[in-house]
């Protein structure tokens, strides 16, 4: 696969023409300056080609964001075939687009100069200053309109080998980050990928959207999502939408990551349980900056913590410390082992053994002398295992007998640490006869 970076001062429209080459609206886009700070991946395909695209930063920013966004678009660099130099002509060039084309030449990679937002040809009228740069004649492009792309993409591929990579059999497993901002999200992953893929700070609310990072641990590929922090009250507009970037980045993963700070739990953390839970995804609670707890205190954290987050009691919880890798390779090792248990399938012979035996070990609930009867049980969904019950009377159902049965299926049938979905089906006389009919119970 091929890597092509994409680079620019802040504000020239790099993470637009990112969205539009890549088919999908992956960074966030706004209309101020240093929203995009990490390099964020994307893979394009273009004539047969897989393109790995990475958006960076907004370089010479002047800001206390400068030095990192540098850093992390210099990475972006090491491997890159070529370079996508944005522009936005007309402003005119700055003092800045001069200082980044200079450090674009001392790293010595093939550069295309692109002109954003030339809407029509009455705007091409500005390209001609662009020619001072030195990297020859500028594409005109509009992010916005999609005008001018192809030419761009000609211009690129002119600098690329022929891509006969395979495409790897095995799907890689999508693995979110979640969590309130500091927890340690970005240090997390970092750890992990041995790398600085994220800008790591002490202040909260550093990571301001989702960043894809691709790993290998044991032979399987990962996709980890760093995703930005979630609080209770977005303060910005932008903060706000990396938010629902942040749940859609849950509703594409196949496994979630709750990390929490095990010196500082509260109210929050509960909704954020709630929020994982719901998606349907297995979640391990990382409980991170274990080692700033102190060995007396160890007991009543570990009991702080199983009283917050009661709704997620059946997820597995790993303990870690960023700083000193601390339980990483534990994260990576429990992700593989849920994710195929996610994807099991327990044949219905099995079931329905399990099923007489759960109705023994525990009375099913009785309503004024009628008793919840259930006739068959059958898996029929997978990720998560889901199960629909036959039954004669749905609503005698109560939530605690439900929550005996996940717990069973959990248990018994070796799913430990999954959710468990349950679905109740009618069947019998008193279906028919729901409109007036006698019930037979």
């Amino acid at each position: 696969m091929q890597k092509v970076a994409i680079v620019g001062r802040p504000n020239v429209g790099k993470s637009s023409l990112f969205n539009r080459l890549i088919g999908r609206r992956e960074a966030v886009v706004a209309d101020f300056p240093g929203v995009t700070r990490d390099a964020k991946e994307g893979l394009m395909l273009y004539h047969n080609h897989r393109i790995s695209l990475v958006d960076t930063g907004g370089l010479w920013s002047g800001d206390e964001w400068e030095q990192a966004i540098r850093e992390k678009a210099e990475w972006a660099m090491e491997g890159s075939q070529a370079v996508i130099f944005v522009l936005d002509p007309r402003e005119g060039l700055s003092a800045a687009d001069y200082e980044v084309a200079e450090w674009l030449r001392r790293l010595g990679k093939p550069v295309i100069v692109v002109a954003n937002k030339i809407d029509s040809q009455k705007h091409e009228v500005y390209l001609a200053e662009l020619w001072a740069l030195g990297f020859g004649d500028p594409v005109a492009i509009s992010a916005e309109h999609a005008r001018g792309l192809d030419e761009l993409m000609d211009r690129v591929m002119k600098h690329l080998p022929t891509d006969d990579e395979d495409v790897p059999e095995i799907a890689p497993i999508r693995i979110s980050l979640i969590g309130r901002p500091n927890v340690g999200k970005s240090s997390l992953l970092n750890a992990i990928t041995q790398s600085e893929r994220s800008i790591v700070a002490d202040q909260p609310g550093t990571t301001r959207d989702s960043l894809d990072v691709e790993w290998d641990y044991g032979g399987q590929r990962f996709v980890l999502v760093d995703t930005a922090g979630i609080r209770k009250k977005p303060d910005t507009a932008i903060e706000d939408y990396a938010i629902q970037r942040s749940q859609a980045a849950i509703a594409r993963s196949d496994l979630i990551w709750l990390v929490v700070n095990a010196g500082d739990l509260g109210d929050h953390e509960l909704k954020l349980a709630n929020l994982a839970y719901e998606s349907g995804k297995p979640v391990i609670v990382v409980v991170n900056k274990w080692d700033l707890v102190p060995d007396a205190e160890l007991k009543r954290a570990e009991k702080d913590l199983n009283q917050k987050l009661h709704h997620t009691m059946y997820a597995p919880k790993v303990y870690t410390s960023a700083i000193n890798e601390y339980g990483i390779h534990d994260m990576l090792a429990e992700a593989m082992k849920l994710h195929e248990k996610w994807q099991s399938r327990i044949p219905t012979s099995e079931l329905n053994r399990w099923l007489e035996v759960w109705q023994m070990r525990q009375a099913v609930p009785n309503f004024h002398g009628k008793k919840l009867k259930m006739y068959f049980m059958t898996q029929v969904e997978t990720a998560p295992p889901t199960f629909a019950i036959f039954c004669n009377r749905a609503e005698f159902v109560t939530r605690a007998y439900e929550g005996f049965l996940q717990n069973r299926i959990r248990e018994d049938l070796a799913l430990a640490g999954i959710p468990v979905r349950l679905k109740w089906k009618e069947k019998g006389p008193y279906k028919k006869d729901k409109k007036g009919g006698k019930d037979e119970d």
